[in-house]
């Protein structure tokens, strides 16, 4: 992967200060209008992220779990803007981008880059594999020519491709290793921050294996930062170091992983480890079953939004949201009765 140096590329973005994270998200939020009647007026708001914090250090992967619908690939799309956000801010390297334009946000783009769920989807049908590859280097003006398919074929092989497949178009792959032709992209940019969103949850288990055990691989060696988007905790807690719990928009809990699976704080995050199966019969864990269902993000309920489910709740977490508070060195919860 010399190919792919820094040092043989154009000027990027402005280096990290010094111990900052790669990256800082405070109070972020995205509202999305509910458009109604014939001059579409705005008769409401889906509120699918509602003030997210959190940062991510070097080489360090943050696991982000929550239920469908809670707003988790929300978070991710907004960090990236994909989707631009309603407020809060998104600082890479120190830096807040949530404004910059589309010059000036242009070195940004290059230092984080995203893993698409559907490994189908995301892959343009018309182009070949290479060309999906080689896309980046030439839109960033990288390499062209022999240079541009060295780079490529030095990907292609990172990941576990052979060189040979670079002709070949997307419907020929199997799942695994079109995901893997998404990991090659995203790495042809040799970015600093990787969002990957639900990028093993359309794979056979063996193949995830193989694709986590890839993605560690490669943060050890290029020292990437990844923001990993999941609903499988057991997929959450072999890669991340900390993990943030969301539930409807909103973080609950945030923790390093061993923490957060043997001393969980929030009923919700209780509720999601009960219902992980342990693969020993011998050991015996109480269900804590959530019940009813997840509420519209459309009219989330007053006060914490998780009272209508919790099994504790009284009468002041119908009333008052409870804040993100720290509760033990690098260990937040958002519950009134912690």
């Amino acid at each position: 992967m010399a190919e792919v140096q820094a040092s043989e590329r154009p000027a990027r973005a402005a280096p990290a200060r010094a111990n900052a994270p790669v990256l800082e998200v405070a109070g972020l939020k995205k509202h999305f209008p509910i458009k109604k009647g014939l001059l579409s007026r705005t008769a409401g708001h889906v509120y699918a992220v509602d003030g997210v914090s959190f940062s991510i250090g070097e080489g360090e992967t943050l696991g982000l779990v929550g239920e469908s619908g809670c707003g988790k690939s929300t978070v991710g799309r907004t960090v990236l803007r994909l989707i631009e956000p309603t407020e809060g801010s998104i600082k890479i390297n120190g830096t807040d981008v949530t404004k910059l334009g589309k010059g000036d946000l242009r070195p940004y783009r290059r230092e984080m880059q995203i893993i698409f769920q559907d490994p189908f989807s995301s892959l343009n049908p018309r182009m070949s594999a290479g060309d999906i590859v080689g896309e980046l280097l030439h839109v960033h003006e990288i390499a062209e020519g022999k240079d541009k398919e060295d780079r490529v074929a030095g990907l292609f092989e990172r990941v576990g491709l052979r060189k040979s497949q670079m002709k070949s178009f997307p419907h020929e792959f199997s799942g695994g290793q079109r995901q893997r032709i998404g990991i090659a992209r995203a790495l042809a940019l040799n970015p600093k921050l990787i969002i990957g969103d639900e990028p093993v949850s359309a794979l056979d288990v063996s193949i995830q294996a193989q694709v986590i055990n890839l993605l560690m691989d490669l943060q050890k060696e290029f020292k990437l930062s990844y923001l990993f988007i999941a609903h499988d905790l057991a997929v959450v807690e072999h890669i991340s170091h900390r993990i943030a719990v969301m539930y409807l928009g909103k973080i609950v809990e945030y923790a390093d992983k061993k923490t957060l699976f043997t001393n969980p704080q929030h009923p919700y995050t209780e509720g999601l480890l009960s219902a992980v199966p342990i693969p020993n019969p011998r050991i015996k864990r109480e269900k804590r079953i959530l019940q009813g269902d997840v509420p519209s993000p459309v009219n989330p309920p007053s006060g914490c939004h998780f009272h209508t489910r919790c099994p504790y709740a009284q009468a002041r977490c119908m009333v008052e949201a409870p804040a993100l508070k720290q509760i033990a060195p690098g260990h937040s919860v958002a519950c009134h009765l912690r």
